[in-house]
């Protein structure tokens, strides 16, 4: 039995292959074009919640099997820029300089190939539908680079596309793998960005204790259960949890109590993320 070759679950083995830095290079009105095929949102791109940018990406790539760490968007756009997201570069593109996709190839096409040159990270996450990045992302990869395609369900039928679209298709086929934006991802993406509120009266402590437990309980349950075996495997080993996983749940706790959490709060939702995932009774959380 000693000798028995130990049985790996396929999805667990690819997520173990694929980590690392990633950064992500978004043509504004391709997003736009994206979020419309998975929701009825009609805004213009720079109205889109890109706040809740980096966390969806993020959620999206694990869902392609790739525990990533984004640590940078660049946001390539002709119009002007009204929010200003961290860890999020504006690649203000000048409209007068050619035409607008032209002037986008343009931009996009030289970070691939300065990125690629100077090993700046180990993957790329490109949305663009501009068939021209094929040879680009080809000579990215031949430096390196995995290379990923950010696209919508008709991703998932290649064997269609390359009869409807083959241009299209054969950008696609050329990325690594192709990350879906899925209708529930979309929809975060469509969200208004509300204003910043007056500071509010101090809340009662226990009701945002159990508003945090809500908002992990919810969390938790939408979690595969091969992502959660992964989870489970990573935090055995670690006294913290993963840089993806504090963002994501910092931000649908910003959402569900209208407010940033303090220090202790912080503190307090990462150990109740550690016990729900290692499966720790809340009796046994610090108050």
């Amino acid at each position: 039995m000693k000798n028995e070759p130990r049985t790996i679950h396929p999805r667990k083995e690819m997520a173990a292959m694929r980590t690392g830095r990633c950064m992500a290079l978004i043509d504004s009105n391709y997003m736009a074009w994206l979020l419309r095929q998975s929701t009825d949102a009609a805004a213009e791109p720079e109205s889109y919640n890109r706040l809740a940018l980096i966390p969806t990406l993020i959620q999206a790539l694990k869902s392609a099997g790739l525990a990533l760490d984004v640590q940078r968007v660049y946001w390539y756009t002709d119009n002007p820029d009204t929010q200003f997201p961290q860890d999020q570069i504006v690649r203000q593109l000048d409209s007068a300089a050619g035409e607008p996709g032209d002037v986008v190839f343009q931009a996009m096409s030289a970070d691939i190939a300065r990125l690629a040159e100077h090993h700046a990270c180990e993957h790329l996450l490109i949305a663009s539908d501009d068939d021209r990045l094929t040879p680009v992302i080809d000579e990215a990869q031949l430096r390196g680079l995995n290379v990923y395609l950010l696209a919508d369900e008709s991703a998932r039928h290649m064997d269609q596309l390359v009869n409807e679209d083959p241009a299209w298709c054969r950008l696609l086929g050329q990325a690594d793998r192709r990350v879906l934006l899925l209708p529930h991802a979309a929809r975060e993406l469509t969200a208004v960005p509300r204003a910043p509120a007056a500071p509010a009266a101090p809340q009662d402590p226990e009701v945002v204790r159990v508003k945090l437990q809500e908002v992990v309980s919810l969390w938790w349950d939408d979690e595969p259960e091969d992502l959660r075996e992964d989870l489970r495997d990573e935090l055995r080993g670690s006294h913290g949890i993963p840089q993806e996983v504090d963002r994501h749940m910092l931000l649908r706790v910003r959402r569900a109590l209208d407010r940033p959490l303090s220090f202790p709060e912080k503190k307090i939702l990462r150990e109740m993320v550690r016990a729900k995932v290692l499966g720790i009774t809340e009796e046994s959380l610090p108050v």
